[in-house]
């Protein structure tokens, strides 16, 4: 009997990493799974829930959701370390798990959450490494490298990931319609779908403009019609995965380390307006964060950054 579950998203990835619950447990999981869509989760998450919680459900079996207690998820947690999963894998894992069982807490399904009595692995505080403005602009102002696919299209991510601070799945997700040229600004939708309008500054609209020609190019010897902005070679919606190879590509061109990724980038525009006096509430609206405690995070990014050239400099620090 397989123990794995079937995620209501529609999504092939998602579809592909499942199969139909057999037994209560599966089932309970796949009840959540089917609440998290409802409440517009992005699919990446069903996901990655799907993928936690099917672990869960092998190791602990098909049994009834009310009979697992701490212990037993302790021990689910000895074996991920067994298996060789980090500390930042297993609490996730973790996580996962206790979202699950809040969930069912919540429908009256068990009397408590046994998960929230296990405590989460201790993880080293360790804030990402933020490009200078001068790394920046070094990228962002230099010709694409020689072997890139398409230089309009990447110059336009870009300029999009660090002129207005979106996310991965932000970016591929912007249509044509999107563009508000009139305003200057771009209709984003983020997480659970949430909308909200960001400026679009003038390089970005720059390099939008000349790649256009070239998208409408594309199209037209594929024989296609699409909506979306940002198109790979085929003609169809490029791929996070292509954007980030993409961006790690052109960083490692332009000398910079090869740990960059497109979040990189977001966490570089909230920094940098940071650091140039931008309130931290317009930070949170531009970012779309739901918490004003997420982009606080940038405070501490700026910080540090004020810290080390302080060290570098002050003959006093010396």
């Amino acid at each position: 009997m397989s123990n794995k579950l079937v995620a209501p998203a529609t999504s092939p990835d998602v579809r592909a990493a499942t199969r139909r619950p057999d037994g209560p447990m599966s089932k309970s999981i796949h009840n959540f799974l089917r609440s998290l869509q409802q409440r517009n989760a992005s699919p990446n998450t069903i996901l990655a829930y799907t993928k936690d919680l099917t672990s869960f459900v092998t190791y602990i079996g098909e049994v009834k959701p009310s009979g697992v207690d701490h212990v037993r998820i302790r021990g689910y947690l000895s074996d991920l370390y067994d298996k060789g999963l980090g500390k930042t894998s297993v609490a996730r894992h973790l996580a996962a798990v206790r979202s699950f069982y809040k969930w069912m807490a919540r429908e009256g399904m068990v009397k408590q959450n046994p998960a929230s009595l296990v405590s989460t692995p201790k993880l080293p505080k360790k804030l990402p490494r933020v490009p200078t403005m001068e790394e920046i602009n070094t990228v962002l102002d230099a010709d694409m490298p020689e072997n890139a696919a398409f230089p309009e299209r990447d110059a336009v991510i870009l300029e999009l990931l660090y002129g207005c601070g979106l996310r991965n799945s932000e970016l591929i997700g912007i249509n044509l319609d999107n563009i508000h040229w009139s305003n200057e600004a771009i209709l984003v939708r983020g997480k659970g779908k949430k909308e909200r309008i960001v400026p679009l500054g003038e390089t970005a609209a720059e390099a939008i403009r000349e790649y256009l020609p070239k998208r409408q190019e594309l199209l037209k010897s594929k024989k296609k019609t699409n909506p979306a902005l940002l198109l790979n070679l085929r003609g169809t919606r490029l791929t996070t995965r292509s954007v980030g190879r993409i961006v790690k590509q052109i960083a490692i061109a332009r000398g910079l380390p090869a740990d960059i990724h497109p979040h990189t980038l977001r966490h570089a525009f909230g920094t940098h307006m940071l650091e140039e006096g931008a309130d931290l509430r317009a930070i949170q609206e531009l970012l779309g964060h739901e918490r004003l405690s997420t982009t606080q995070r940038y405070t501490q990014l700026s910080m540090k950054h004020v810290v080390s050239v302080y060290d570098a400099t002050h003959p006093r620090a010396k």
